[in-house]
C-alpha cells in the first residue's frame, strides 16, 4: 500500500471515537509519568497491560504508543523547572533548560521543547510511513534462518548497548531467554523447565513479568532512591521571543534527523539520540560555545531528537518484529497478547492496525502539544505527591491486574517474585532491558530456529550458508565485538582513574 494511502486510512480509523479516546488517555498518562520521576513509560505500560485485554487491538496499541511518546514531552517540564528529568532522555535537556530557567526563561524553554518535539514527531512519522513498508518488504523475503539470526542480532545489540557491565547484561539476557522458554515445547513435546509446577505448563505470562520487573521492582527502587521535593524555578513568560524561535528551528530539524536515524537501529535509545544531537550542536552549531550553558538550541535539538527516536524505534518492531529496547519489548508483548504478531506480515495481513498506529502518532503529537503548554502548572504541582503514597496504590493495581489475568493466585505469587527480582536487579546494577528483550524474543527465536533446522534437515551449516545469513551472522559478531570493545574501554578508563 502507498504510504499516503495508508496514512489516510490510518487517519480515518484513528479519528474513530474509541481509538481517539485511547490516544488521548495515552497522551495524558504519558505526560504524567514523564513529569513524575522514577515511574517511567515502561512501568506504566506494564501496569496497564491487563486493562488492554478488554480493548480493541488498535486502540490498545495506540494508547501504549501514546504513553511512550507522551513521556518524552512530560520529562522536559521537570528537567527544565527542577533540573530533575522524569525520563532518562531529559538529562540532556536539563543542561541548557535549567540554566535558562535560572535566568527567568523557563517558560520559553518549556514552550520551545514542546514545539521542537511536535515538529520532530511530525517529521519522524512521515519517515516511518515511508520506511516501515520498505523494511517490511525486505522482511517478507527472509527465511526462518534469517529471522532467527535477526533476533539474535537484536539480542546482541541489547547486550552491547546496555549501560550495565557486559557480563551482567549477558547474564540478564541469558536468564530472560531461559524464562521465555519455560512451558510446553512448541513442537508438541512435553513441558520443559517447569520443575513439576503444572501452572507453568503454558509458560510464564508476559504481563506478570512486565508488572513485576517494572511495576513493582523499578518503582520500589525509585521509592527508596528518589527525593520527594525540589525547589522550582519560576515559569515566567511561556511565549518564546522571535529570535529564540529562529535560533531553535534548524537545531530542532537536525535533532529530528539524528533521532530518527538512531531510533531505526535496534538498541538505539532516546538517551543516545539526545546526546548525539547535543554533541553535534556543541561541535558544529552556530553558537556552539553556548551549548550546555543555557542555549535555547540545546533544548530544541535534544527534545527533537528524543521524540523522533522514540517514534522511529517502532519501525524495527512493526516491520521486522524486532524489539530494540524495553519499551518496544512491552509493545511486542502487548501485541502478542492481542493476537497481533509484529513483523513483516503485519502491514500486509493487518494493514488497519499497522496504519492506525502510525497515523495515531501524528494525532498524538498534536494532542501532546495542546496538553503540555496550558497544563504546565498542574503537572508541576503533581510533584508534591509523596512517592510513599503512590507505591501502595501501584502495588494494589499490580496485584489486582495479575489476579485478573486468569483468576489464579499463582500469578500474584509470580508477580511478587518478579518484583523482588526487578528490585534486586536495580540494586545490583543489572540493566533490565537485555533480560526483557531476551524473554520476549525467546519463543520467536525457538520457533524460527526449529523451522530453519527442519527445512535444512538438521544441517545447521546448510541453514546458514546463503549470503544473507552470512551477512546477518557477521552483524551478530560485530555487535558482540562492539560490546567487547566498549567493555575494554571502560576497564581501561577505570584503571586510569585508579
Amino acid at each position: 500500500m502507498d504510504p499516503l494511502d495508508g496514512l489516510m486510512m490510518g487517519f480515518g480509523l484513528t479519528l474513530g471515537t474509541s481509538t481517539l479516546a485511547a490516544c488521548l488517555v495515552g497522551a495524558l498518562l504519558g505526560t504524567l509519568v514523564g513529569v513524575l520521576p522514577g515511574i517511567g513509560p515502561v512501568a506504566t505500560m506494564a501496569l496497564l497491560l491487563p486493562a488492554t485485554f478488554h480493548m480493541e487491538p488498535a486502540s490498545a496499541l495506540v494508547m501504549l504508543a501514546g504513553i511512550y511518546c507522551g513521556a518524552q514531552y512530560g520529562s522536559s517540564t521537570t528537567a527544565i523547572l527542577l533540573n530533575l528529568p522524569g525520563e532518562a532522555s531529559g538529562v540532556i535537556t536539563a543542561l541548557d533548560g535549567h540554566a535558562l530557567a535560572k535566568r527567568g526563561r523557563a517558560g520559553a524553554a518549556v514552550a520551545v521543547a514542546a514545539l521542537a518535539s511536535f515538529a520532530a514527531g511530525i517529521l519522524s512519522t512521515f519517515a516511518i510511513a515511508w520506511l516501515a513498508p520498505l523494511f517490511a518488504r525486505l522482511g517478507l523475503a527472509m527465511t526462518p534462518a534469517h529471522v532467527a539470526l535477526l533476533l539474535i542480532f537484536g539480542l546482541c545489540l541489547a547486550v552491547s548497548m546496555s549501560p550495565a557491565a557486559r557480563l551482567k547484561a549477558l547474564g540478564g539476557a541469558a536468564f530472560g531467554v531461559f524464562l521465555g522458554l519455560v512451558g510446553t515445547d512448541s513442537g508438541g513435546g512435553p513441558p520443559r523447565m517447569t520443575f513439576g509446577i503444572w501452572e507453568l505448563a503454558d509458560g510464564i505470562g508476559f504481563a506478570v513479568v512486565a508488572m513485576g520487573i517494572y511495576g513493582l521492582g523499578e518503582i520500589a527502587y525509585a521509592l527508596q532512591a528518589a527525593p520527594d521535593a525540589h525547589a522550582r524555578a519560576p515559569l515566567g513568560r511561556v511565549r518564546p521571543h522571535r529570535k529564540e524561535m529562529q535560533a531553535s528551528a534548524l537545531p530542532a530539524v537536525r535533532g529530528a534527523a539524528i533521532g530518527t536515524l538512531i531510533g531505526l537501529v535496534p538498541g538505539g535509545s532516546t538517551v543516545l539520540a539526545s546526546f548525539a544531537a547535543f554533541a553535534w550542536e556543541r561541535r558544529f552549531g552556530r553558537r556552539r560555545h553556548r551549548i550546555g550553558k543555557g542555549a535555547i538550541e540545546g533544548v530544541a535539538t535534544s527534545e527533537a531528537a528524543n521524540n523522533a527516536a522514540a517514534q522511529a524505534s517502532f519501525v524495527p518492531l512493526l516491520a521486522l518484529g524486532l524489539p530494540g529496547n524495553a519499551v518496544m519489548a512491552v509493545m511486542a508483548g502487548a501485541m502478542m497478547l492481542q493476537g497481533v504478531l509484529p513483523g513483516p506480515a503485519l502491514a500486509v495481513e493487518q494493514p488497519d492496525i499497522f496504519w492506525t498506529v502510525v497515523a495515531s502518532m501524528l494525532v498524538g503529537n498534536a494532542m501532546l502539544l495542546v496538553i503540555n503548554l496550558p497544563l504546565i502548572g498542574i503537572w508541576v504541582r503533581l510533584l508534591r505527591v509523596p512517592r510513599s503514597w503512590l507505591f501502595p496504590a501501584i502495588l494494589t493495581i499490580c496485584a489486582a491486574g495479575a489476579y485478573s489475568l486468569q483468576g489464579a493466585a499463582f500469578d500474584v505469587v509470580l508477580l511478587a517474585a518478579f518484583g523482588a527480582l526487578g528490585f534486586a536487579m536495580r540494586r545490583l546494577e543489572f540493566d533490565p532491558t537485555p533480560f526483557f528483550v531476551g524473554f520476549v524474543v525467546a519463543p520467536l527465536l525457538d520457533d524460527n530456529l526449529r523451522r530453519a533446522l527442519m527445512l535444512a534437515r538438521g544441517d545447521l551449516e546448510a541453514a546458514l550458508a546463503d549470503p544473507v545469513a552470512v551477512v546477518l551472522t557477521m552483524l551478530c559478531v560485530g555487535a558482540v565485538a562492539l560490546g567487547s570493545l566498549a567493555a575494554m574501554r571502560e576497564a581501561r578508563r577505570g584503571l586510569h582513574d585508579c
